[in-house]
């Protein structure tokens, strides 16, 4: 069976409830990384064990939050001996704005992926662009290479648009799927 870890940080609960959905997409574990921007050490067996590795962080100020960088420079030591060489890699981000330079971090994440050696996987969806298009649509944000949230600034985790959660899904079982063919 494919092994899917999600390893994400939330700032609000946002972002966790957003992990929280991919990870149900993709049959998949969470590792949160805490306030601090430490996970705990059998954090790290488990992502080796992982065939697919799926980052999550909030956009904070164009990239990824303190936290996520400091995890991901923490990452280094694996980098070094090439631990997570050819995973599959997927992303995701979430920032209060539709846009809010959620391009920034979702590079970010792809590259951080990328020097792991890996394969990233893109969302996979056309977007949702017409006149008759609602935040309930698969894909409403219009994304490519990885996955986008909107949660309003003012709102709760539990508002967060369910066109956004069901992408969310969808993308989790996307990354779950390639997995679990190049696991074959």
């Amino acid at each position: 069976m494919t092994k899917v870890v999600v390893v994400y940080h939330s700032g609000y609960g946002h972002t966790k409830r957003v992990a929280e959905t991919v990870a149900a997409g993709a049959g998949a574990e969470l590792v949160a990384i805490d306030a601090d921007g430490n996970v705990a050490d059998s954090a790290w067996e488990t992502l080796a064990a992982a065939d697919a590795i799926i980052f999550g962080a909030p956009t904070y100020m164009g990239n990824v939050s303190w936290q996520f960088k400091k995890f991901a420079d923490a990452s280094s030591k694996v980098w070094f001996v090439r631990g997570w060489q050819n995973k599959v890699f997927g992303g995701f981000t979430n920032s209060a704005s539709l846009n809010g330079d959620k391009a920034g971090a979702l590079n970010s994440l792809m590259t951080l992926a990328s020097q792991h050696g890996g394969v990233w996987v893109s969302l996979g969806l056309l977007p949702s662009n017409t006149k008759t298009a609602s935040r309930n649509d698969l894909n409403n944000l219009g994304g490519s290479v990885g996955l986008l949230v909107q949660s309003p600034s003012d709102v709760g985790a539990d508002e967060i648009p369910q066109g956004d959660l069901d992408t969310a899904k969808s993308y989790g079982s996307r990354v779950a799927e390639f997995a679990g063919k190049l696991a074959a």
